[in-house]
């Protein structure tokens, strides 16, 4: 039997579909231009591997794009006579994922991880903060997702994918230094793994590595095609860098070319909404003028791309966005109607994200201290929930409580302290 670059077994009968497939893994893993191609070159080599057209399902769930993605994994479906137990399995897995069982999916995959730990392509979905862990809604996620991609280790060994998941892990839970040995040596292995990338710039920004970081994230950049599936999260970190610098014209070229829903990008909607959502309010917070025209193209891509709520870390943001821009119908549906494992967060959040735009400070400080205790669940990065943190900073300041929130900054993320916008 064929195998993959992990030693499973793989059901196909074609050398160009097995090498293919590892290929089409090493840039899914690594978040490199041309996913969903990778996995068509699979199935053109061989129409009758099911896993070459789950590889393609989950290429084009990354991206958003629903529709291609369940074609294919209903393909797949189609095609499992003969095939290994592991590969039923992690057929089962992407189809309960792909059609939105998200429960059921989580349940699958734990089982599946458990029985065949080096199937990298289904630990994947449970190994970072975008993974079903991470929104998981659950307290200790940041806890849970360090355990998981711990037990994986000796399976692995010094493998750059799971390095550089472990890195972000430990980087998450504060172990920042570790971080930094264990992401040097994933990208001494594969400098091209723009995931490993991404948590580079995390741990540089948890060091308040802010210099180094900029310098060595834009040079990595230049050669990062627009289709890379990190292409606008990384501008989103540049960023927030060049604020903090004061740098705001190239904050805006950063924000215009590759982030906004108005820079033509094609990376994944919850990207382009959070990472749009969060620059513009932080550049807010920090004195910088941001045209109104901007929280309404936000705010409007937010209703097109998520119409029903269910993802707190997305409704989150769209409700700044919709309180921002003034649309008060789109606000209100998210208060009373939240949805999702961390739905109860949800609605003080958008309160207090209602009031800052009110400059309502009192009412502001006191819905976001309602959910601040728990506010990691709503998922994301520390890095992304500091937007919500500073806005709690930024209403006690406003309140005449400036020691306070020097106080709070101290104690829940002291490296926000001396930084802008706090």
């Amino acid at each position: 039997m064929l195998k993959d670059r992990y030693d499973n077994g793989i059901t196909t009968a074609s050398q160009a579909a097995a090498d293919a497939y590892s290929a089409a893994m090493d840039v899914m893993l690594a978040g490199q231009s041309g996913m969903a191609a990778a996995f068509e070159r699979v199935t053109q080599a061989d129409p009758g591997f099911a896993l070459g057209w789950v590889g393609l399902a989950r290429a084009h769930h990354f991206f958003g794009q629903g529709d291609e993605a369940l074609a294919a994994v209903t393909r797949a479906g189609t095609l499992t006579a003969g095939v290994s137990a592991r590969e039923a399995s992690h057929i089962n897995a992407f189809t309960l994922l792909i059609t939105g069982q998200g429960p059921a999916a989580y349940a699958a995959i734990r089982a599946h991880v458990d029985q065949w730990p080096r199937d990298a392509l289904v630990a994947q979905t449970c190994s970072s903060v975008f993974g079903l862990i991470g929104f998981s809604g659950k307290p200790g996620r940041e806890a849970e997702i360090l355990a998981f991609n711990a037990a994986l280790l000796p399976h692995y060994g010094d493998d750059w994918w799971l390095q550089s998941q472990y890195a972000f892990a430990l980087c998450e839970t504060g172990n920042v230094e570790k971080a930094d040995q264990v992401i040097d040596r994933a990208l001494a292995a594969n400098p091209a793994n723009a995931h490993g990338v991404h948590v580079r710039s995390h741990i540089w920004y948890e060091a308040g590595a802010s210099e180094a970081g900029l310098s060595c994230l834009s040079t990595w950049l230049e050669d990062y095609p627009r289709d890379g599936l990190m292409y606008a999260h990384l501008y989103w970190h540049a960023a927030l860098w060049y604020l903090e610098q004061g740098d705001t014209e190239a904050m805006w070229a950063r924000v215009d070319a590759a982030v906004s829903p108005d820079s033509g990008t094609i990376s994944p909607a919850i990207n382009v909404l959070t990472d749009t959502a969060s620059i513009l309010h932080r550049a807010t917070m920090a004195g910088v003028p941001v045209d109104q025209a901007r929280w309404q193209s936000v705010s409007a891509f937010a209703k097109r791309a998520f119409p029903a709520t269910g993802n707190a870390f997305v409704d989150v943001h769209a409700a700044l966005s919709h309180a921002m821009a003034g649309d008060s119908e789109a606000l209100e549906q998210i208060i009373d109607h939240p949805a999702g494992p961390a739905a109860d967060l949800v609605p003080d959040l958008a309160k207090g994200f209602r009031a800052i735009a009110a400059r309502d400070w009192a009412a502001a400080s006191a819905a976001l201290t309602r959910a601040m205790g728990d506010l990691a669940r709503i998922g994301g990065s520390r890095a992304q929930r500091d937007m919500v943190e500073q806005s709690l900073l930024n209403t006690l300041v406003h309140e005449g409580r400036a020691r306070e929130a020097r106080d709070i900054a101290a104690l829940r993320r002291p490296i926000l302290a001396a930084h802008v916008p706090t």
